[in-house]
C-alpha cells in the first residue's frame, strides 16, 4: 500500500498496540493478554472512526522483540509509524532499519519497576542513539517520577513524550505530586504529552473525566496545542471488558475541546513529530 497523501490524511491515532497470544513474552512483566489484537482489526477501528493513521506503540508484555510491530510497519508503509521498546546495547545499524520502517520513537515503560538512574553511563549508549536517529524517548510513568526523569535526560537534548497525562492519579486532583511540575516542563518545549488513557486515571469514570477536561485545560496552558496529541490505546489493555475505541472517541468528544485544540490533538501535532507525509 503507498503513503496515503497529505490530502488525505484526516485523524492520526498516536497510540496504539498489535500482538498475539502466540508470541513470545517478556520474562518480566505485568500482565499478558488472553486474546490477539491483529494489525487487520487495528486498521478496521481506524476506518470506523474516520482516522486515516495510526502509531504502534510496543507493550511492555513483548519486552524489546518488537518483530511484530516491525512487520505490522511493513505491511501498510507509510500508514504507521511506530515507537519500540530497545535493550541499551542496541546497535546503529538495527536503529537505522528500523527508522527506515517508520519507527521514531523509544518507550521506556517503568510502571511496575525501579526507578532508573538515566545519568548512568550504562544509559548513554542508547540516549546518544535514539538523538542522532532524531527520534523521542516516550516515558511511561506515574507523574510524581515524570520531572526527575526528564531532568535527568536533559543532557542529552532529546524530545520527550509523556504517556497518558503522565499516569496522575484522578482522585487526588492537580495538586497531586509531580503534577505541577510536568506542567512546567512546557516551558522547555522539548516535551509533549499524549492526552490519552482516561481510564487508567485510577478514579470513577466520572471522576476520570472530570480531572481529564482540568488537566487538558491545564496542559494547554502550558504547552500549548503543538505539544499535545490524542492516542486511543487500542485495544486498552487490562480494561478491554469495559472500554472500547468507540468508548475513547466518546470520552475525547467530552472533552469539550476547542476547534483549534481537537486539529492539533488529532492531527497537527502527530503529523509533525511523527513525520507523516
Amino acid at each position: 500500500m503507498p503513503d496515503v497523501p497529505v490530502s488525505h490524511l484526516t485523524a492520526i491515532d498516536s497510540h496504539a498496540h498489535v500482538f498475539s497470544r502466540g508470541l513470545n513474552l517478556a520474562s518480566e512483566r505485568r500482565y499478558a493478554p488472553s486474546y490477539d489484537a491483529p494489525l487487520g482489526d487495528y486498521l478496521g477501528q481506524l476506518l470506523a472512526h474516520g482516522f486515516s493513521h495510526g502509531v504502534l506503540v510496543q507493550p511492555s508484555f513483548l519486552g524489546t522483540d518488537n518483530r511484530y510491530l516491525l512487520d505490522a510497519l511493513k505491511t501498510v508503509p507509510g500508514q504507521l509509524r511506530g515507537v519500540v521498546m530497545l535493550d541499551r546495547d542496541v546497535e546503529r545499524e538495527t536503529l537505522q532499519e528500523m527508522d527506515r520502517l517508520g519507527v521514531r520513537g523509544v518507550r521506556l515503560n517503568l510502571m511496575g519497576q525501579a526507578l532508573p538512574d538515566l545519568t548512568g553511563a550504562e544509559w548513554r549508549p542508547l540516549l546518544e542513539r535514539i538523538g542522532e536517529q532524531g527520534w523521542h524517548l516516550e516515558l511511561h510513568r506515574h507523574v510524581a517520577d515524570i520531572p526527575a526523569l526528564v531532568r535527568a535526560l536533559e543532557p542529552y537534548g532529546l524530545n520527550i513524550v509523556v504517556d497518558h497525562f503522565g499516569r496522575p492519579d484522578a482522585r487526588l486532583g492537580l495538586g497531586q505530586p509531580g503534577f505541577a511540575e510536568l506542567l512546567t516542563l512546557g516551558g522547555k518545549g522539548k516535551v509533549w504529552v499524549k492526552v490519552s488513557g482516561i481510564y487508567r486515571l485510577e478514579g470513577t469514570p466520572e471522576q476520570n473525566l472530570a480531572f481529564a477536561r482540568q488537566a487538558l485545560c491545564a496542559l494547554e496552558a502550558h504547552y500549548g496545542p503543538e505539544r499535545l496529541l490524542w492516542g486511543s490505546d487500542w485495544p486498552h489493555t487490562q480494561h478491554e471488558s469495559a472500554v472500547s475505541f468507540t468508548r475513547v472517541v466518546e470520552q475525547f468528544d467530552a472533552l469539550g475541546c476547542s476547534a483549534e485544540l481537537r486539529r492539533a490533538l488529532l492531527v497537527d501535532t502527530a503529523q509533525a513529530l511523527f513525520g507523516f507525509a
